[in-house]
């Protein structure tokens, strides 16, 4: 049993460390869906084409598709704090550097430095949410964070829309790096790895329960016990196809396909993208919970990929949808993509707890090598026709790719292990 003391500071450092990695986790999201509210401003300001827009937005997802298992690999070695540290200093530099700008290049590198730094965040808070929060808990944590995160990919949307009236996509850049740096500064004085490191038991011994076994040996053994069981890859196709999609299209493509397609001005295209993340952020809290209350992954997880698929339907064959309607259909496809969240969760059940790092972040670079193939693919497909206006005909090969891809990813969760919310390991603990 914890002490009085001991439960008030187990309670602020647990929630000390969730806000600053939160919001660090926040800013990664407003950087991932930024350039479809700004697509115009850096077409205009680098004279770049629709495949080069494509390859400077995925410059974020390339860097941050090869990152993901070097995160976990660091995460479960060198500690969370420290690398929300280091890619805070690195995500503040490139945001600095991508609001100076002066031609498609250093905005490249600038993108690039943002991607890199902010890579690993999200890996770093589910090692933090694991040794922070009880296991039975985990999901219902992991949707918390993706709630939380996906408040960056509402400001990228209609606030930063609005904002752009305002000031520059110059301005909004350099204050988002100013903001990263404070960030990390708060990191390396108030984030703590574990309970351990403060003299507290872990969240398991405070259960009565043996705490879970460390891994013994290199790290390049446990990252082979990982990518060696066949349960953990499921999950990064299931990553691939729905991830990659929704992050294509809301962090490029929505917004000009509004735009030239439907006739929408960038704000109601924007609010169109809005509830699209809030779909998926609201989606993601409530299917971790539900999951986590009835024990089951798959269902949910199959159940909601279905309906995401279902909704790329009347985009692509054009329907003329009125403007309510229009809104529900966007916050709906969030809703749907919400279900590969479920796969951290269905990674680090089928993995040893000490290599939850690891088994999250292999599965975490589906998403992401998703959407850095998708981004510019789609962008070459609408490049196809030439013509100064595009119309429907011109998206339509791009929407099909995507559809492709989200059909892609509910194929796969049918070959995710169901878990029931459990450590299928033996040597979880």
């Amino acid at each position: 049993m914890l002490t009085h003391t001991q439960a008030k500071q187990l309670y602020q450092l647990r929630w000390r460390a969730f806000a600053i990695v939160g919001a660090a986790y926040v800013l990664s999201f407003f950087h991932r869906f930024a350039p479809a509210a700004i697509a115009g401003d850096l077409q205009q300001a680098f004279h770049a084409s629709g495949a080069a827009l494509g390859n400077l937005a995925a410059t974020y997802f390339y860097i941050y598709t090869v990152m993901q298992i070097p995160t976990g690999v660091l995460a479960d070695t060198l500690g969370a704090r420290r690398l929300v540290v280091i890619g805070g200093v690195l995500a503040g530099m490139g945001s600095l550097l991508f609001g100076m700008a002066d031609s498609l290049m250093m905005a490249s590198i600038g993108r690039l430095l943002v991607g890199l730094g902010v890579s690993v965040v999200f890996i770093a808070l589910l090692k933090l949410n694991a040794a922070w929060f009880h296991d039975r808990h985990f999901a219902t944590m992991t949707g918390l964070s993706i709630l939380l995160g996906n408040a960056g990919s509402l400001l990228a949307a209609s606030p930063l829309a609005w904002a752009l009236g305002y000031t520059s996509w110059r301005h909004i850049f350099i204050g988002v790096g100013l903001f990263s740096l404070l960030l990390a500064i708060l990191a390396q004085r108030f984030v703590r790895n574990h309970p351990g490191e403060v003299g507290l038991p872990s969240l398991r011994e405070i259960d009565g329960k043996t705490a879970h076994a460390t891994h013994q040996g290199h790290w390049y053994d446990g990252l082979r016990v990982v990518l060696r069981n066949r349960a953990t890859w499921p999950g990064l196709w299931v990553n691939l196809g729905l991830a990659g999609s929704l992050f294509a299209f809301g962090g490029l493509w929505a917004i000009p396909f509004l735009r030239d397609v439907y006739g929408m001005p960038r704000p109601e295209a924007a609010a169109h993208t809005s509830l699209l993340l809030a779909g998926f952020a609201l989606g993601a809290f409530f299917i971790g919970s539900l999951s986590d209350r009835l024990g089951k992954r798959k269902p949910i997880m199959l159940l909601a990929a279905l309906l995401y698929c279902l909704s790329w339907l009347p985009w692509l064959n054009g329907w003329s949808i009125p403007p309510g309607l229009s809104h529900s259909l966007f916050f709906l496809m969030g809703l749907g993509a919400s279900s590969f969240t479920l796969t951290w969760s269905c990674a680090k059940e089928v993995n040893p707890h000490a290599l939850s790092g690891m088994a999250t972040s292999v599965v975490n670079t589906g998403g992401f090598l998703g959407t850095a193939i998708m981004q510019p693919l789609v962008g070459w497909a609408i490049d196809l026709s030439h013509a100064p206006k595009h119309t429907l005909a011109d998206y339509q090969l791009g929407l099909s790719i995507l559809l492709g891809f989200s059909l892609l990813g509910l194929l796969s969760a049918f070959l995710i292990r169901e878990t029931y919310c459990r450590y299928q390991d033996r040597t979880a603990g």
